[in-house]
């Protein structure tokens, strides 16, 4: 049932922060006489409001982000890899189809946001996304990994791109309510950023299932089918993309019977033609656009898991002596070194991201949003630098720590830029009296993509730059063999790991440094808007 918040709770107008704190535990913030606190405080207030939310709505919602992970990991970790190097197409080629979807996601991203903000479905405002769109998603997870027998390459091209931009579109209309909801299902910013956090941390561990299945089917599969080379890899992503499309789309649908919206923010029937648009909402929204461009600063950071497959391929191997072997046993050994190194980078950038996700909700407690992207990003790009040197001058082994620390950005910034664009729309919310949630949101969902896509034409600029033609190569020596590459090929390859990633790192912390809806600011935005909430009649159901 809805209800509207109770007339006795009403702020009162020399003190609105009264009705945001009751109980104070340990005395941590700075209360007055009548149990309020001090909007002077550097203290997040929100921490000690009333919280809405159960544990197993939070979870359930947390493992529905889990099943998206599922989907767009196969497509984030392997796609730039299937395209190149198993569907054999040209670099030109994919570097222009990652450009231009991107600068179709500029539009179709903020124009999906708007829709959904503007309508109001049966069922809730966001819930309903992610009742329908499981299924077309996972249709085309699939055949984006599916390439037609006997396809020539001019109309693998064609059907590459249509099914990549398909795909795009769809996953956006998925994307960013599911992760509007988090707003809709507390008015508590602390409860909400603790749910994102959650989920974001579900959301990486279901994003490790393609690197687990791909580990497991380079060693199943051998045994099950006599295919070698690129037939095999078709095989091998076929299979990936089929079980975390089928897997992951139902786990995902079951946030809609699990999670419930609470937060209805009323909406002018019509905006007066002397009001700003929602877009120029978005762009002058200071706090939103400095998160964006930390998000498209640190796209690098994707190449560390992105690029690690090309690593695998190029620059490393482990595994027995080739020579005196015969091409079947060659491709076994390549095969076999591939998914070993590309598991080892995985499961390292896993280990420190992961690690950083399970720390940040205590990590939030003592410090601000801001202090731990810098740290955190920092300790990134000198970890990169130092895995550059000893990785590459001493042994792949030596690089393994350096991978661990330098991943521990990737854990914080995907979580804490989903809190950050929160806290902005608090904002934007509390300086014009309106939300325009799910635009904001798209944001995020725009920049995941272009960070993504950005990596990948990272690594086509890459194979563009030292002349790598994988049809070639498999054409004259009959399997890619990173031994037989030069140095120089080998490097380059390897910076896409730990030089690249560092950099980007760094560069990301410079917007960062401008962001100031923290401390004394941020308790003062929540304050005015609970009271400007309540003035205007604002919805909420009870848990």
């Amino acid at each position: 049932m809805k209800i509207r918040l109770p007339r006795k709770e009403k702020p009162p107008v020399n003190d609105p922060d009264s009705y945001l704190k009751k109980e104070v535990a340990g005395g941590s913030l700075d209360v007055g006489p009548e149990g309020t606190i001090a909007l002077d405080s550097e203290e997040d207030i929100s921490k000690s409001q009333k919280k809405y939310m159960g544990k197993k709505e939070i979870w359930m919602y947390a493992l529905a982000a889990g099943g998206q992970g599922m989907i767009y990991a196969i497509m984030s970790s392997y796609i730039s890899e299937f395209y190149l190097n198993v569907a054999m197409l040209p670099p030109m080629f994919v570097l222009f189809l990652m450009l231009l979807a991107r600068l179709w996601d500029a539009v179709n991203d903020p124009l999906c946001g708007g829709i959904v903000d503007k309508l109001n479905p049966k069922g809730g405002k966001f819930r309903p996304y992610v009742l329908y769109t499981p299924i077309p998603v996972a249709i085309l997870t699939f055949f984006m990994f599916f390439v037609p027998k006997g396809i020539s390459t001019n109309n693998l091209m064609i059907y590459s791109a249509v099914i990549y931009t398909l795909w795009g579109m769809i996953y956006t209309i998925s994307d960013v309510p599911f992760w509007s909801m988090p707003n809709a299902m507390t008015p508590n910013a602390s409860e909400r950023g603790k749910t994102i956090s959650i989920a974001r941390t579900i959301n990486g561990v279901g994003s490790a299932l393609p690197i687990v299945l791909y580990m497991l089917l380079s060693m199943i599969l051998p045994k099950l089918t006599s295919k070698t080379g690129v037939e095999f890899d078709k095989i091998q992503y076929m299979v990936i993309a089929l079980i975390c499309a089928i897997l992951g789309s139902i786990i995902f649908l079951t946030s809609y019977f699990t999670t419930k919206e609470r937060v209805v923010v009323p909406r002018p029937a019509k905006r007066d033609k002397s009001e700003p648009s929602p877009l120029k909402l978005l762009f002058t929204c200071k706090p939103l656009m400095l998160v964006v461009a930390m998000g498209v600063l640190a796209s690098g950071r994707y190449l560390v898991q992105v690029a690690a497959i090309h690593v695998a391929r190029y620059s490393f191997y482990i595994g027995p002596a080739l020579s005196g072997l015969s091409d079947i046993a060659i491709n076994e050994a390549l095969a076999s070194s591939r998914a070993t190194i590309a598991t080892i980078f995985q499961v390292c950038s896993a280990v420190g991201m992961f690690g950083a996700m399970l720390f940040l909700p205590k990590l939030y407690r003592k410090y601000n949003y801001k202090q731990i992207v810098i740290v955190t990003c920092l300790a990134g790009f000198v970890a990169s630098v130092a895995m550059t040197i000893v990785g590459w001058f001493s042994t792949f082994w030596a690089c393994i720590p350096f991978i661990i620390i330098s991943s521990i950005p990737l854990g914080v910034i995907n979580v804490t830029s989903y809190a950050m664009i929160g806290d902005a729309l608090d904002y934007m919310e509390w300086k014009t009296g309106r939300r325009e949630t799910a635009l904001g949101s798209s944001t995020q969902s725009f920049i995941n993509k272009l960070g993504n896509a950005l990596a990948t034409s990272f690594i086509v600029v890459t194979y563009l730059i030292f002349s790598i033609d994988p049809a070639a190569i498999v054409a004259s020596a009959g399997a890619i063999n990173p031994l037989d590459m030069p140095k120089n090929v080998r490097f380059g390859m390897f910076t896409l790991v730990s030089l690249l990633p560092g950099v980007s790192m760094l560069l990301c912390t410079i917007p960062v440094f401008f962001y100031d809806l923290v401390g004394k600011k941020k308790n003062q935005v929540l304050s005015e808007l609970a009271k400007q909430r309540e003035e205007r009649g604002m919805v909420i159901q009870e848990q």
